[in-house]
């Protein structure tokens, strides 16, 4: 059977534009892709991308209060929300010109619009249009999920904040996870009055109970009103906002509301479950390690997946695809020691187990260090850096690294190279310190602060 596309991609993330790319411009397939938003996906246009903007935006004020304690004659002026998002905007205008000219300079066929799913073989554009494909690749994401009756009252989710016209005096934030606790550090620092509030014993749940704790305590003492144990149980607009009544028995009104609880694949309405594709619990797309669906023409990669929601993952997934599909390179992405960073303020990095995690699996040495760094001891700042290494108490392997400090996800990625490699306690202690730096704190440790 001659079919139209030997690949058609469904989703213009980050994930679904390199198997896109790749599969056309080194491998010479005949692709498409369709997206219905923007080219570039959560990441590009209302994720990863504009958010690290706002957090280099947010930490303008602090920089400010360092200078004059350096010696340097400088104030902070209020914070024009309307010139950085013009110029955000243009930003995000400007990358997915970059996406859209690298598909079409491999000589991907961009369909501008929804797609779905009819068969095995056959994808229907929104127009009416019919495309046979050999195989079909699903890369349609994820996107915030709101419970009742939050949903009714109309709160924002992240999608929302870059397109704020004004930043609201006041926000409570509903959620404890990365996205929440990223957005009350950048709003709080970009003046707003931040409430937080996370239903379960502490925030960034999953992480490393040290690091987690440790962050709290910091956004606190930053004026981030940061209530644990704590739920929305009635809401309804109000004057001036909406109003609020928490399981702890407080009520005010907020100008603002964020719920940041969590994110759903984007799985429903386009035929999957039609044309025969197993969908999970939770609608992720149930996949193997080749990232092949239960129709052994569909695949899918990134969010949609809800195997490990990062961009960097998603494009690895999607290369991996592309290489054993039409490279003849068998290859599975690996989703082992996979490094991540939670752009608070001061940022956390990780990579491997939690010590939570590794003393399940036997006995382990804790090396741990918290201290204020040179530049803000001398600043007067209250804030304090903490890492910490999980070590393999009978192989000597560092089975996970925690960094909590300015600039932690730039070190938690070279780290994450030695600990991919195998690298035990004695190399870290073996390399040479740089001095005077933060990270000289990971190869300095020598006695472990406790056993388990």
């Amino acid at each position: 059977m001659a079919f139209d596309y030997d690949l058609f991609v469904i989703g213009g993330g980050s994930g679904g534009v390199r198997a896109a790319r790749i599969a056309a411009g080194e491998y010479g397939a005949k692709v498409a892709i369709a997206e219905e938003y923007r080219m570039g996906g959560t990441c590009v246009i209302r994720g990863c991308v504009p958010k690290k903007l706002m957090v280099f935006a947010s930490s303008y004020a602090g920089q400010i209060e360092d200078a004059r304690a350096y010696g340097w004659d400088v104030r902070a002026g209020a914070f024009d929300w309307s010139a950085f998002r013009a110029k955000l905007d243009a930003e995000l205008d400007r990358l997915e010109g970059v996406y859209r000219a690298a598909l079409v300079r491999n000589g991907v066929t961009i369909h501008d619009e929804r797609a779905v799913i009819e068969d095995a073989h056959t994808v229907r554009l929104e127009n009416g249009a019919r495309f046979t494909t050999k195989h079909i690749l699903v890369a349609t994401g994820g996107q915030p999920s709101v419970p009742e009756p939050a949903a009714s009252v109309g709160v924002m989710t992240s999608n929302d904040v870059f397109k704020l016209d004004t930043l609201p005096k006041s926000i409570l934030i509903v959620g404890g996870g990365f996205i929440a606790c990223e957005f009350a550090c950048i709003l709080n620092g970009m003046g707003v009055e931040v409430t937080q509030f996370y239903r379960g014993e502490q925030i960034l749940r999953g992480f490393d109970g040290e690091a987690r704790g440790h962050i709290a305590e910091l956004m606190r003492d930053s004026g981030v009103n940061l209530h644990v144990g704590t739920d929305v149980i009635e809401m309804r607009d109000a004057d001036g906002g909406t109003w609020v009544k928490s399981t702890d028995g407080r009520e005010h009104v907020f100008e603002k509301v964020l719920y940041a609880t969590g994110r759903t694949p984007n799985s429903s309405g386009i035929g999957l479950e039609e044309a025969g594709v197993k969908l999970g619990r939770r609608g992720e797309i149930v996949v193997d390690g080749w990232s092949q669906t239960s129709v052994p023409s569909i695949y899918a990669v990134g969010d949609v997946t809800d195997r490990i929601n990062l961009t960097p993952v998603a494009i690895r997934e999607g290369h991996a695809f592309v290489d054993t599909v039409f490279g003849a390179k068998p290859t599975k992405a690996d989703h082992d020691l996979v490094a991540s960073a939670v752009f608070t303020q001061p940022e956390f990095g990780t990579v491997g187990l939690t010590e939570e995690a590794a003393r399940d699996l036997g006995p382990i040495e804790v090396y741990a260090t918290s201290f204020r760094a040179m530049q803000s001891a001398f600043a007067g700042r209250r804030d304090r850096v903490m890492m910490k290494l999980i070590v393999c108490a009978q192989s000597r392997k560092v089975l996970g690294c925690h960094i909590v400090a300015p600039g932690a996800g730039e070190m938690i990625q070279l780290a994450a190279i030695a600990i991919k490699m195998g690298a035990t306690k004695e190399d870290f202690d073996r390399t040479v310190a740089v001095h005077p730096v933060m990270a000289e704190e990971l190869v300095t440790l020598r006695k472990p602060v406790r056993t388990a």
